[in-house]
């Protein structure tokens, strides 16, 4: 099994969703022994922002790819192929302005290639990416489930619910820690909600596995 790990937040050690993604990580593998981790820092190594360049592999130009089409190219391969190889994707998302940091949004862009990660049919968008499992650990320093106007505001766990969803993926799995923001007893019980997420989100999987198993 290959599980893919990334995190996106700027924050370094301080990161709460860096915390969250290395926990799930760890639960992950100590309940699926053999996984094979990979790892993808944004933060230190974010593909650019789409450029005419960069769209270069989905619109193939009428002539050869310039040298600087070959090099985007290149990045978009080399991160379209480490999604696709991989059965888990674990994605730490802190919440920057009301959404994901856009070094998250920039891998994105990247995995967003028709013919790889969907397709137009003649019934809508298909999905070409299905079977993986997608662990999210989100990161808020404020409260926005709770209430309409939150939910309204947020648009980190709805988009990346949307968009993995258009890719194929309908396992997607959300470990959120919102609330860190607001005090020493807010944060703590925004640990401790997270830390529930992991355990059912990995232990869980890992459960239905041995049940399968035994059917």
């Amino acid at each position: 099994m290959q599980l893919l790990h990334i995190d996106s937040a700027i924050t370094g050690p301080q990161s709460v969703s860096r915390q969250l993604s290395r926990e799930a990580v760890d639960a992950w593998v100590a309940a699926h022994p053999g996984t094979q981790v990979s790892y993808l820092d944004l933060a230190a190594d974010a593909p650019g922002h789409l450029t005419q360049d960069a769209l270069s592999l989905r619109v193939p130009p009428a002539g050869a790819f310039s040298p600087a089409q070959l090099r985007e190219n290149a990045v978009t391969e080399r991160l379209l192929a480490q999604f696709l190889a991989a059965d888990v994707v674990v994605i730490g998302a802190p919440f920057y302005n009301f959404s994901i940091p856009t070094q998250l949004k920039a891998w994105i862009d990247r995995l967003a290639q028709p013919g790889r990660t969907f397709r137009y049919t003649a019934n809508g968008p298909e999905g070409l990416a299905a079977g993986k499992t997608v662990i999210v650990a989100l990161s808020r320093g404020g409260v926005y489930s709770t209430s309409e106007g939150g939910r309204a505001m947020e648009h980190q766990e709805s988009y990346l619910q949307t968009v993995f969803g258009f890719f194929g993926i309908t396992d997607v799995r959300f470990v959120r820690a919102e609330g860190v923001a607001l005090g020493a007893d807010g944060r703590n019980e925004a640990l401790a909600n997270a830390a529930r997420d992991i355990r059912r989100h990995t232990q869980g999987a890992a459960n239905e596995a041995q049940v399968a198993q035994v059917a």
